[in-house]
């Protein structure tokens, strides 16, 4: 239930934990080794990827030189990546990977054995990451990058709510308590976000439509006022780019 999802977070604002990008890279940059090699920890599988996709084969640490040129442009991610342009880490980072790699390859000048031991490699066990398989490592990636992409659109949806007057734990006392009712307000919110008209009025005016829907609805007047919040939250979510919240309504 996505009540149950958004009240789950930490602390009540749609915001989670820092990702290792948040919480490392200004460290990293300002000359902590210990933060820059546990970013580049995280991030090896990152690399693992995009060499993958360029490569078309899989690659493994301490055998493949196109590992140790990801690893190398990873590096210079972290000092080249400015927060100020509000882009986030890790598209940045694959654009670099995949171009040091593109241009590893139009040199064709040989092949230059580039040194991994400024870089630890070990997983939180300390096991070489070379002994993994790399499907776990790409597969553990695609699951990093989906929740920090999960994290990021909480935090939207929670600046987008707070512009209609409202928070997560609003959604508490708004959220209708029975199925049946849970499903009522469903729908009303996919009617007002199907209906252009109704959807243009909640948009342009930032509140629920009340006169045109109680003519419309079999709800009185007092429910409608009663769940406002969170027919508005749940009409914001199919209206808008929330592809991942958006799985959380169950009607």
């Amino acid at each position: 239930m996505l009540l149950t999802f958004l009240l789950s977070l930490s602390d009540g604002t749609g915001e989670r934990g820092p990702s290792p990008a948040e919480r490392l890279l200004g460290p990293a940059r300002a000359g902590d080794k210990a933060a820059r090699e546990e970013l580049i920890r995280a991030y090896t599988p990152l690399v693992l990827r995009v060499g993958s996709q360029v490569t078309g084969r899989f690659l493994r640490v301490g055998r493949d030189e196109e590992v140790s040129v990801g690893l190398i442009a990873l590096n210079e991610a972290i000092d080249k990546f400015d927060p100020e342009r509000g882009n986030a880490f890790i598209p940045f980072a694959e654009m670099v990977i995949r171009r040091r790699l593109v241009d590893f390859y139009r040199r064709n000048a040989g092949r230059v054995e580039v040194p991994l031991s400024e870089f630890t490699t070990e997983d939180d066990a300390g096991t070489p990451l070379q002994g993994l398989e790399m499907q776990e490592a790409i597969a553990a990636h695609q699951r990093q990058v989906e929740a920090e992409e999960r994290r990021q659109e909480i935090a939207r949806y929670a600046r987008r709510l707070a512009e209609f007057g409202i928070r997560f734990s609003d959604l508490v006392e708004a959220s209708p308590k029975h199925v049946d009712a849970r499903e009522r307000a469903i729908a009303i919110a996919r009617m007002v976000a199907e209906d252009p008209a109704l959807a243009g009025h909640l948009l342009s005016r930032r509140e629920l439509p009340l006169k045109q829907l109680e003519r419309r609805v079999e709800v009185s007047r007092k429910t409608l006022e009663r769940q406002r919040k969170y027919i508005i939250a749940v009409a914001l979510l199919l209206l808008e780019d929330f592809v991942y919240l958006r799985g959380y309504i169950a009607v």
